[in-house]
């Protein structure tokens, strides 16, 4: 068995951590989020989460920590995560296809007050893409969290926060580090 396999993704992690560290486009992204987020809980809106796989599982681990709490005891704010319903995603599946299971609860249930956040490693998830898509064309503000390579999601979202990395592992755990500090943000200039 291989004994240097955490020390090297410690070493990756820990790179692409002091990367970010380093990039000042990230760092301004990651405070205009936060404070577009900030206004939309004060005109009533909601988050939206959107993501496939593991970025589905941190689609639902955020919007838990909006309604929840993240470090707060406080007052709940509105999030949902489309991936949770599997009777909706099921039926959609079914009814339409796969590449449809967000756009249509997007348009079911988004409106201009909201923000979707999509999250994609690849950048390329057809169906965050056709939700996101649906945003763009109809004035919700959209929001995507990727990697660093060149793909369909930079071009359909009003901010999109690339990990400068190609490892899918490295992306996820970092995108889940950038929504926790912009939870923590929210946290502390709402309460």
């Amino acid at each position: 068995m291989e004994n240097n396999i955490l020390k090297d993704r410690l070493k990756e992690h820990i790179y692409i951590a002091q990367k970010i560290l380093q990039d000042e486009k990230i760092y301004a992204q990651i405070i205009e989020i936060s404070k577009k987020i900030i206004q939309t809980y004060k005109k009533g809106g909601k988050i939206i989460f959107i993501g496939n796989g593991g970025s589905a599982a941190d689609a639902q681990h955020m919007a838990a920590e909006f309604v929840g709490k993240y470090l707060k005891d406080r007052k709940a704010l509105a999030a949902v995560a489309l991936t949770t319903n599997t009777s909706i995603l099921t039926a959609i599946s079914n009814d339409y296809s796969y590449s449809d299971v967000f756009l249509r609860q997007v348009q079911a249930l988004a409106t201009k007050d909201d923000i979707i956040i999509g999250i994609s490693t690849s950048g390329n998830s057809e169906n965050v893409i056709k939700a996101l898509s649906y945003a763009k064309e109809n004035g919700i503000f959209s929001i995507g969290f990727s990697g660093e390579k060149k793909a369909k999601i930079d071009q359909v979202v009003d901010i999109c926060v690339k990990v400068p990395s190609s490892s899918t592992p490295r992306i996820q755990e970092m995108h889940e580090f950038l929504l926790h500090t912009i939870a923590e943000i929210v946290e502390q200039e709402l309460f």
